[in-house]
């Protein structure tokens, strides 16, 4: 499965002739192109694939898919350690 995951865009600067965003992800940040995204501006939100920026994202719609990722770790750690719990 393919997942792209929301962060914020901190800093826009041209790197080997590409647009490069610096991205936060909740305190981790890492870089990503923006070149198919001319319109993205600092402080926006990005929704991140491969290391390349798909669409820009409220605040809202942000939080509600981090929300929703966060929702599917506690549940594939609860169903790990139900799984662990019935093979021991």
């Amino acid at each position: 499965m393919c997942l792209g995951v929301p962060g914020k865009i901190i800093d826009i600067y041209v790197k080997d002739g590409l647009r490069i965003g610096k991205i936060d992800f909740g305190g981790v940040t890492r870089e990503a192109c923006l070149e198919a995204l001319p319109e993205a501006r600092i402080g926006e939100y990005t929704m991140i694939h491969a290391g390349f920026a798909l669409n820009v994202l409220s605040e809202e719609e942000a939080m509600e898919t981090l929300s929703t990722l966060h929702e599917l770790e506690e549940f594939e750690q609860e169903a790990s350690l139900e799984e662990d719990g019935a093979a021991g």
